[in-house]
């Protein structure tokens, strides 16, 4: 059986929480993949960097708070994140790289990418900053070196949105997306609909740990700004940066707004879109929008996503699911470490895809 070695860059949430399927199903999942995963390096702004070559004891890094970790004192760890020689030098085959985004030039992370890619090593991230602004250059530095970039969890965390794009829509001619991608944004308007003011809906939702201590990015559109970017380029083809999307976020909707939307059998929404125009040019905006009952997305709440693709053949095809969590964003982690599995060695899984085969007949 196979096995990658992963340095997981950043250890906040995300990582962790891949770190956290490793250690509690990493047999279950060897079993059902076919190859096994195995921690060489962890690195982290707080704290420092941890490497041992013949895998990390991940059981004890979980069980501490999060705040109270530390690495100095272990062997083979120390207090400096020592990002660049840890990405560069230590053998791994899988860099994953969660570290926070940066809409403005998609530092450090796209620096992070781009030793990881430079050296041979597959790359996996959640991070929307360097996919939406460098893209198409990180994919040409991976296939001139052999490995894969892949950035499934920067859509819709772990709905694949990307992937059933790529996969499942051959002989489709997608001529437009619209999306629900933010969920902070979405459960907000729906306490707005209730009655509540802005500030306390934006309250509860920090509460619940839908909104970040700082929800610009939520409120006024950035996030979804960036994956409108990352959709549009890798749907439709486009090469856009930030200032070619449009940009409105939902400060202006009041409760009196929402309420008279629900009466009218409208629901406000801040919907990403983004249209191939007659031309060939696409263009791509992100702002509230009252849809009526009837669309596709006017019915999706609370912290859920969705996008609705729009096709010459079938129609409006929507995929709808969690946009946001923990696990379900290092699901997505775990998605692009199989996506690269087959890409680079679907030749050596014959046995365990004839024994799926095998069992499936029986069935």
């Amino acid at each position: 059986m196979g096995r990658y070695d992963l340095a997981l860059i950043g250890f906040g949430g995300v990582n962790r929480a891949l770190a956290e399927l490793i250690s509690q199903r990493g047999d279950r999942l060897a079993d059902e993949l076919g190859f096994a995963l195995r921690v060489v390096a962890i690195t982290d702004l707080r704290a420092g960097s941890l490497v041992d070559t013949d895998g990390i004891d991940l059981a004890p890094l979980l069980a501490a708070e999060p705040g109270e970790l530390a690495f100095a004192g272990l062997p083979g760890g120390s207090a400096d994140p020592r990002n660049e020689w840890v990405i560069r030098e230590v053998p791994a085959d899988v860099v994953v790289e969660a570290t926070f985004t940066n809409p403005e030039d998609g530092e450090p992370a796209l620096s992070h990418m781009r030793w990881a890619l430079a050296a041979g090593k597959h790359v996996c991230t959640t991070n929307k900053g360097p996919v939406a602004l460098a893209c198409r250059e990180l994919k040409q530095v991976a296939e001139r070196h052999g490995v894969s970039f892949e950035f499934e969890g920067s859509v819709l965390s772990g709905t694949p949105i990307l992937r059933t794009a790529e996969r499942m829509f051959g002989g489709l001619e997608i001529t437009g997306v619209q999306g629900i991608m933010n969920g902070t944004s979405n459960y907000i308007l729906g306490r707005l609909e209730e009655g509540v003011e802005l500030p306390e809906a934006i309250a509860q939702a920090q509460e619940l740990g839908y909104a970040e201590a700082d929800p610009t990015a939520d409120i006024e559109g950035h996030d979804v700004q960036l994956k409108v970017m990352i959709l549009a380029n890798e749907v439709l083809g486009a090469d856009l940066r930030r200032e070619d999307v449009v940009c409105e976020g939902i400060s202006k909707i009041t409760p009196d707004y929402a309420q008279d939307a629900v009466s009218k059998g409208l629901r406000w929404k801040l919907v990403g879109s983004a249209t191939r125009r007659a031309d060939g040019t696409v263009d791509a905006r992100v702002a509230p929008v009252a849809l009526p009952g009837h669309h596709p997305l006017a019915g999706i709440s609370g912290p859920v996503n969705a996008v609705a693709f729009h096709t010459d053949l079938l129609g409006t095809v929507t995929v709808s699911g969690p946009g946001a969590g923990r696990i379900e964003t290092a699901y997505a982690l775990l998605s692009d470490v199989i996506a690269i599995h087959q890409r680079h060695h679907a030749h050596d899984d014959t046995a365990p895809a004839r024994r799926v085969l095998q069992e499936t007949s029986r069935g």
